[in-house]
C-alpha cells in the first residue's frame, strides 16, 4: 500500500520469560507481541507503562532519577524517528551512580536493547512515543 509502512519485525525471542522488542513503527512499539502506543520503560523482567513524559521536550530530571530504583547497568533512551540528546543535567544522577546513558532513535534503541538483553546485561530502555 502506498503511504503505509509495514511493521518492522525484529527477531524471535529465544530468551524465555524475557521482554524483547518484536516490532516497531513510527507511533508504536511491540514487546513480546504486545503493542504500546505510549511512552514506556522496558527491562528484561518488567514493562513500566506509567513512565509518561510529554514527549522529548517534556523530559525532566525526575523521569531519569525514577529509573535509579531499577538499578540498570545502562539506560537507552529511544527518542522517536530522530536521535535527540537530552541535556546531561537531566540524567546526571544516573551517571553519578555509574549507570551509562545513551540516546538514539527508537528503532536503534529497540535493536540495541535486544542485543544487550540477549547478552544478559542489566539494560533498561525508555521509549518516547
Amino acid at each position: 500500500m502506498i503511504g503505509k509502512q509495514s511493521p518492522m519485525k525484529l527477531h524471535l525471542n529465544t530468551q524465555a520469560n524475557k521482554n524483547i522488542f518484536t516490532a516497531h513503527g513510527a507511533d508504536y512499539v511491540m514487546v513480546n507481541g504486545r503493542k504500546f502506543e505510549h511512552s514506556i520503560v522496558v527491562t528484561p523482567e518488567q514493562i513500566l507503562s506509567d513512565w509518561r513524559p510529554q514527549g522529548f521536550e517534556g523530559l525532566t530530571e525526575h523521569h531519569f532519577t525514577h529509573l535509579l530504583t531499577i538499578k540498570p547497568e545502562i539506560v537507552l533512551l529511544g527518542t522517536g524517528t530522530q536521535q535527540l540528546f537530552p541535556h546531561p543535567s537531566l540524567y546526571q544522577e544516573l551517571t553519578k551512580s555509574g549507570i551509562g546513558v545513551d540516546s538514539m532513535s527508537t528503532p536503534a534503541a529497540c535493536r540495541t536493547y535486544n542485543i544487550l538483553m540477549g547478552e544478559d546485561r542489566k539494560v533498561l530502555v525508555a521509549i518516547l512515543l
